[in-house]
């Protein structure tokens, strides 16, 4: 058996490693370095997101659009894949990404406050591009961090 970012493969088992790989890949350089337009070389045009973000429209576009909004609101943003665990045609990944809130995201101004968001994604592959994705992330838990939560009442 391999170890792959601490993922155990069985001997042969190079889609599972290909396709962790793809979406490292697409995590650095697509959301971390901000080449947006390259994400078509990792999702096909036609995907389709699970869990959208609101106000995410359908497929690539769509993707990009949310990939754009992220950036604004967080333009230091980091992503970091923390571990990964493959299984046919799909990869999981445990993240974490981390920004500096200097531009508007989601209607709220900036506020200069840095956040630290972990979450997890599924992806389906097809030929070497995810062709259907679904994120988890700690939205209530970066919008804490960013003190916009309103207060409860007693």
């Amino acid at each position: 058996m391999a170890i792959i970012l601490g993922l155990r493969l069985k001997r042969g088992t190079t889609m599972a490693k290909d396709n962790a790989a793809i979406v490292r890949e697409f995590a650095d350089e697509v959301i971390t370095r901000g080449k947006i337009e390259a994400a078509g070389k990792y999702f096909w045009e036609d995907m389709v997101e699970q869990v959208p973000m609101p106000g995410q429209g359908p497929g690539l576009s769509g993707l990009q659009d949310a990939i754009r909004m992220m950036r604004t609101g967080f333009p230091d943003i980091v992503f970091s894949i923390v571990e990964q665990i493959t299984e046919g045609d799909k990869v999981a990944s445990r993240f974490e990404w981390t920004g500096t809130h200097r531009g508007e995201f989601f209607g709220i101004p900036a506020t200069g406050r840095s956040v630290r968001v972990w979450g997890i994604v599924i992806d389906r592959l097809e030929n070497g591009r995810v062709k259907d994705t679904r994120i988890l992330m700690d939205t209530m838990g970066m919008m804490g961090q960013l003190v916009v939560l309103p207060a409860g009442k007693p």
